[in-house]
C-alpha cells in the first residue's frame, strides 16, 4: 500500500525564497550575455514576458500586454462593480543590471497575490509589471507610467533610440499599436489606491539595521550647468596673483556644496561633471564646465538651496575675477506619497512585528507619476551594502519576508471607503 505524500504548505520565509530565485531566474534573460540588461521592447522583454506570463498563469490570472508593453493581470474581487487597487513596478533594467530593482516588486506583488488565494477581499487587483522605467533605451524614463496616467505624448512616442528607432517605431515592431495606447493603457476609473514595492537603492536602512522604510515623498530635483570664465594663460609666465583661474573658482566652490549640504539632513548636492578648458598641462584653465545636482524633499527648501549655491558661485569667481554663468536643464518637483495610505502602510508593518521607519526617496520611481493621479504610497527594502545598478545588487531573505508580511496585512485590511 502505497503512502500519501504530503506536501509542506508554504510559509512566508520560503516564499521569500522563491521570490528572490524569481527575481534570479528573469535576471538571466538579458539583452547582453554575460550582462543583465533589458532595454524596453527589446527581444529579451518579450522572453521575459513569456516567464512572467506562465508565474502569472500559476496564480491562477491570465496576463495581457497594453500597447505600451505592459504586461498587466488582474485578480477579480467577488463583486464586477468593485474599486480597483494597483500593484506595480518595472521589468527593464539599466545597462550591466542588477537582479531586483524593479522585479523585486513585481515578484513580490505577484507572490502576495497567490497568497491571498481565494481569500475574499472588497476590490480587485491589477499587477502592472511596466516595460520602461529607467530611460536606458531613449534617454527619457517612465514612458510606460506615463502611458497608464495619459501623459504619453506624440512629441515622447518621436523620441529616437542610438539606432534612430522611435518609441513608436518600437512599440510596432513588438507588435502592439501606439495609436491604441489611450484605451488599452489607462489605470481603471475606480482605481482607488497604487502600491510600489522597490529596493531602497542607497545605505540609510543598512546604516539603521533595518529591512523596511515607509516613503513619504520622492524628492525634488534640480539640474544645472555652471560655466565659470575666466583667462587662459600660460602656467609658467603667469604670476600666482594675476590668474584668472576658472578651475579654480569652481574647485572653491565645489568644496562650498559640501559643506554647505553637509548641514541639511534631507539635502544633497552633487558635483558629477568637471571640464576644464583648454586641458593643458601647462595652461591656466580660462574655462569651467561643472554640473550641479540638487535633491530636498521640499521644492522651496530646493530652490532656496540652489540660490545660495549659485550666489556662492558667483562670489568664488568675484575673488578671481572669474565671471559664473548657470544654465537650468531640468527640474523636477517633489511628490508626496498619499498621506492616509502612508499611515495604512505603517500600521500594516507593525501589525506584523516590524517597524518601517519614514523615509524620502532620492531616486525616481513610476510612483512619482502614479501619485498625482491616483493614491500611492511606497515600500522600500533595504539594500546590503547600499548597492544598487551592480550586478552584486541583493536582498536579504528576512527582509523580503517582512515585505510580503507588510503587504498582505495592507491587502487583508484596506478599505476602498475608509
Amino acid at each position: 500500500m502505497k503512502q500519501a505524500v504530503t506536501t509542506a504548505p508554504e510559509t512566508n520565509t520560503t516564499r521569500a525564497a522563491k521570490i528572490i530565485a524569481r527575481c534570479r531566474e528573469l535576471a538571466r534573460i538579458t539583452d547582453t550575455p554575460g550582462k543583465t540588461q533589458r532595454l524596453f521592447l527589446s527581444p529579451a522583454t518579450r522572453d521575459a514576458h513569456t516567464l512572467l506570463t506562465w508565474w502569472i498563469r500559476q496564480a491562477g490570472l491570465e496576463a495581457r500586454t497594453d500597447d505600451a508593453g505592459n504586461l498587466r493581470a488582474v485578480r477579480r474581487s467577488a463583486k464586477d462593480d468593485a474599486p480597483m487597487l494597483v500593484l506595480f513596478s518595472h521589468i527593464d533594467t539599466v545597462p550591466n543590471a542588477g537582479a531586483f530593482d524593479g522585479p523585486l516588486g513585481v515578484l513580490l506583488a505577484l507572490a502576495a497575490i497567490e497568497q491571498l488565494h481565494s481569500t475574499p477581499i472588497p476590490f480587485h487587483i491589477e499587477l502592472i509589471a511596466f516595460a520602461e522605467e529607467e530611460g536606458a533605451r531613449f534617454s527619457f524614463p517612465f514612458l510606460s507610467s506615463m502611458a497608464v496616467t495619459g501623459q504619453l505624448t506624440d512629441e515622447l512616442l518621436a523620441k529616437t533610440d542610438a539606432d534612430g528607432i522611435s518609441v513608436a517605431d518600437a512599440i510596432r515592431s513588438f507588435g502592439l499599436d501606439p495609436t491604441r495606447i489611450p484605451e488599452s493603457c489607462p489605470l481603471a476609473k475606480n482605481t482607488f489606491a497604487a502600491l510600489e514595492v522597490h529596493i531602497e537603492q542607497g545605505p540609510v536602512l543598512e546604516a539603521d539595521n533595518a529591512s523596511l522604510a515607509v516613503v513619504e515623498a520622492i524628492v525634488g530635483q534640480s539640474r544645472l550647468k555652471l560655466t565659470f570664465e575666466g583667462h587662459a594663460n600660460h602656467a609658467g609666465t603667469t604670476p600666482m596673483p594675476l590668474r584668472h583661474d576658472a578651475l579654480a573658482a569652481a574647485a572653491q566652490w565645489i568644496v562650498e556644496i559640501e559643506r554647505y549640504a553637509a548641514n541639511y539632513t534631507q539635502l544633497v548636492a552633487t558635483v558629477g561633471r568637471i571640464e576644464a578648458l583648454p586641458g593643458a598641462m601647462n595652461v591656466v584653465p580660462g574655462t569651467a564646465l561643472v554640473t550641479l545636482d540638487v535633491r530636498h524633499p521640499k521644492d522651496e527648501s530646493r530652490h532656496a538651496a540652489v540660490a545660495h549655491l549659485l550666489t556662492k558661485a558667483e562670489a568664488a569667481g568675484a575673488v578671481r575675477g572669474v565671471k559664473v554663468q548657470a544654465t537650468l536643464l531640468s527640474e523636477q518637483k517633489a511628490v508626496p506619497m498619499n498621506h492616509d495610505l502612508t499611515v495604512k502602510l505603517h500600521q500594516a508593518a507593525e501589525r506584523t512585528g516590524h517597524d518601517a521607519k519614514s523615509m524620502f526617496s532620492g531616486a525616481g520611481h513610476d510612483s512619482m507619476i502614479l501619485a498625482p493621479v491616483v493614491p500611492t504610497t511606497m515600500l522600500f527594502v533595504r539594500s546590503p551594502g547600499g548597492l544598487s545598478h551592480h550586478p552584486d545588487e541583493a536582498v536579504r531573505e528576512e527582509d523580503v519576508e517582512a515585505a510580503l508580511a507588510t503587504v498582505l496585512n495592507l491587502l487583508l485590511h484596506l478599505h476602498p471607503h475608509k
